[in-house]
């Protein structure tokens, strides 16, 4: 399958290994997040003004009303297309903006939904812990999932750990305290500002949108590499969801991010709504530049207007997924291979392998 859509480069690459265990991360089995299966609708588009048409017909292009949260589809895209690089020259600068935050959203909400799940599970582990003296199955089998977040953790310290360890309520304290949502505009920024709207090389070759490094030898290496660095390379996914999951990932557990976990964290304890812009700025450690990447990113929130992101909403549907094709004969024959993989399966295999749920 291909996408029409594109997303990574930009200046910086943090100093991060989105090759973690974490990058298994997925949400709890009984999470009411929208199933994908092989029922799927996929819409299939045969050029940019076909897919802003198609936008269009979901209503979710143009000016938005000011007054109402965003209303989001459930549409998912599902690889970058190298010819993006080419298209995106031959469109409006403001057009090329409003395609890749229209397609980025969805996913970005999509992970936070998944991250909401989480959540909810650790609440409910840290209710049955302070009534009962212990967690169920459920939760502990959630507990050992997420424990594998944090730094330092072996995977056979979590597989031994016991409903009434001791370490539980800690445990749980410090995971509820990661994992937490990214407001969606400061998601949409960085992506934005690290694949230049998506048309980076990172991301045409390999669905990267938010420039994270490995050193794990499956990524794509910088042209112009600063060896004094290591042997590090951009992380490349097979999924551009997996890249927002990596990136999710970072900020809930590498320590370059603690300053954005804390400023979190006390927004949440004050009750206060999560900012873009006021969480901006716990990345000062993102970027080599500093203060300087920082002041960008705001600046970029601030002209795109991407605040209005943070209070988006999904609509209650099914996943869909958005493809594109390079011409009306290309669309046909694409849409012909997809209900082929449906009849064989295949299509369930490739929706499984994105870990959606």
């Amino acid at each position: 399958m291909s996408l029409l859509l594109s997303g990574c480069s930009g200046d910086k690459t943090p100093d991060s290994d989105a090759g973690a265990p974490g990058d298994e991360l997925t949400a709890p089995e009984d999470s009411a997040a929208a199933r994908a299966t092989s029922d799927a609708e996929v819409l299939v588009s045969a050029s940019l003004q076909d897919m802003i048409a198609l936008l269009e017909k979901e209503s979710w292009w143009g000016e938005a009303k000011a007054d109402e949260p965003l209303d989001v589809p459930r549409l998912l895209i599902t690889a970058i297309r190298p010819s993006w690089q080419e298209a995106s020259k031959s469109i409006p600068v403001q057009d090329k903006k409003a395609l890749f935050y229209r397609l980025m959203l969805p996913q970005v909400l999509h992970a936070n939904h998944m991250v909401m799940e989480f959540r909810a599970g650790l609440e409910q582990a840290q209710r049955e812990l302070a009534s009962e003296g212990r967690v169920s199955e459920q939760s502990l089998t959630l507990l050992r999932r997420l424990s594998l977040l944090l730094p330092g953790e072996t995977a056979e310290h979590v597989a031994a750990l016991q409903e009434n360890n001791p370490e539980l309520k800690e445990m749980i304290s410090s995971l509820l305290y990661r994992v937490d949502v990214v407001p969606a505009g400061l998601v949409l920024g960085q992506a934005a500002y690290e694949s230049g709207y998506g048309t980076s090389r990172f991301a045409v070759e390999g669905n990267s949108l938010f420039g994270q490094w490995t050193y794990q030898g499956d990524g794509i290496k910088a042209k112009e590499h600063r060896a004094y660095k290591g042997d590090y390379s951009i992380k490349a996914f097979d999924w551009p969801f997996d890249s927002v999951r990596g990136y999710f990932i970072n900020l809930m557990s590498h320590p370059a991010y603690e300053d954005f976990r804390q400023l979190r964290a006390d927004m949440r304890a004050r009750g206060e709504p999560l900012s873009s812009l006021r969480l901006a700025d716990g990345l000062l450690r993102y970027s080599e530049r500093g203060q300087d990447y920082v002041d960008s990113l705001k600046g970029m929130i601030r002209h795109n207007k991407l605040e209005r992101a943070d209070n988006a909403v999904l609509r209650d549907e099914p996943v869909r997924f958005l493809l594109g094709a390079e011409s009306p004969e290309a669309a046909a024959d694409l849409r012909a291979e997809i209900e082929a993989m449906r009849e064989n399966g295949e299509l369930q295999e490739l929706i499984d392998s994105m870990r959606l749920e």
